[in-house]
This record gives structure tokens, C-alpha cells and sequence, in this order.
């Protein structure tokens, strides 16, 4: 399904985003809030071989897997008018320049409990993905993204930012997944600057 299939006409529409998105959105929205969807959790399964890795080191990004009980903090974005149309197509390269990615309208629930939830597009990379690399243990993700680098940037600072953010924004979600993957890069990390930088470069 394409974006513009489920919002084809509309004046309005929220854009939820769970990784890169939170911290640089990078199209024009008229305003954002902190919150989170439920029934998915989010997961360092999907792999990257252009924006945070290659071809030779695919990085690892994250994606949604649906699970009845858990719930994903992120950020929704609102778009209007001429703005539905531009996000939409940034988003279209953004998010599904490898293919492999569906589009699902979805409850979005701001932080502000006094704010009724809404609707909102997300992306989401699916198994069908000749990327998608699946489950692993933190310890292996860890150091995946911890050698990883793309067009984009490091893996490592894809990683650091989502996890500043939910740090900085979500202090009071314990992120379990996210938080073991950051610890495991960051010792993957430690461990080549003790052993592998000669002393005299530092």
C-alpha cells in the first residue's frame, strides 16, 4: 500500500516517527508532539546498507513488530495543505528507498494526557525486505552498528540519538531493548579504543 493511497486528498495528517524522525524530520510540519502508539514494539531487526551502512557492512535500523501488550514512544508529526504532498514524497525515498516497507494509519497517543489521541502514518519495514535481518542479541546488534557507516552517517550515532532522545524526552520509559543495544555498541566502542588505537594517536 502506498502512502498516498490511504491519504490521497487530505487536508490534514499526522506522520508518526520512531527513529531517525525524532531527532531530524528534515520536511516542513506545523506541529509536533511527544507520545506513543500502541501494539508495536521497536526493534533493531531491519538492516541498512545506504543510509547507515553498505553493502559490505550493512548497518541496523530500526522497524515495528507487532505485539499486543507493548506500546513505541516516538514523535507524530503534523502536516498540512501543500505540506502533506511534500512530506510524503521526501518520506517515500527517506523510508522506503530499499523497498520492503508498508504504510498503516494508526492510534497515536500525545504525552499531554489531556489530548485526545489520533490518527497517524507510519512506516514500517516488513520481513518481505531482502534487508530485513531479524532477531539478534543486543550483544550482536551492538557491535553490527558499532562498525557500521552509511551515506548518512555512522550507525553508531543513529543509535546514541534515538536513545538521547528517549533519555531526554521519555525519561520515565524504560526502553529495554534500545537501552541493552546502546550498551553493547558503546562497549564494542570502549574495547577498540583500548585495544586497537595506538596510545600515541589518542
Amino acid at each position: 500500500m502506498k502512502p498516498h493511497d490511504v491519504t490521497s486528498g487530505t487536508p490534514s495528517l499526522w506522520i508518526f516517527g520512531y527513529g531517525s524522525l525524532v531527532w531530524k524530520p528534515d520536511f516542513k510540519y506545523q506541529r509536533s508532539q511527544v507520545g506513543y502508539i500502541r501494539g508495536f514494539k521497536r526493534r533493531f531487526w531491519h538492516g541498512d546498507n545506504f543510509h547507515r551502512g553498505n553493502d559490505e557492512l550493512p548497518g541496523r535500523v530500526v522497524t515495528l513488530i507487532e505485539e499486543d501488550d507493548a506500546s513505541t514512544w516516538g514523535v507524530a508529526f503534523e502536516v498540512t495543505g501543500a505540506q502533506v504532498d511534500e512530506s510524503l514524497k521526501y518520506l517515500n525515498v527517506r523510508e522506503t528507498v530499499c523497498g520492503g516497507y508498508v504504510t498503516k494509519m494508526v492510534d497515536f497517543f500525545p504525552e499531554e494526557a489531556e489530548l485526545p489521541p489520533v490518527q497517524a502514518l507510519v512506516y514500517i519495514a516488513t520481513a518481505d525486505n531482502a534487508l530485513y535481518l531479524g532477531p539478534a542479541s543486543p550483544e550482536e546488534i551492538g557491535a553490527q552498528i558499532a562498525v557500521s557507516r552509511g551515506k548518512t552517517g555512522h550507525n553508531l550515532e543513529y543509535l546514541l540519538r534515538l536513545a538521547a532522545f528517549m533519555k531526554g524526552r521519555c525519561p520515565h520509559v524504560d526502553d529495554t531493548h534500545l537501552f541493552s543495544v546502546e550498551a553493547s555498541a558503546l562497549a564494542v566502542v570502549s574495547y577498540l579504543l583500548e585495544n586497537l588505537v595506538p596510545s600515541e594517536s589518542l
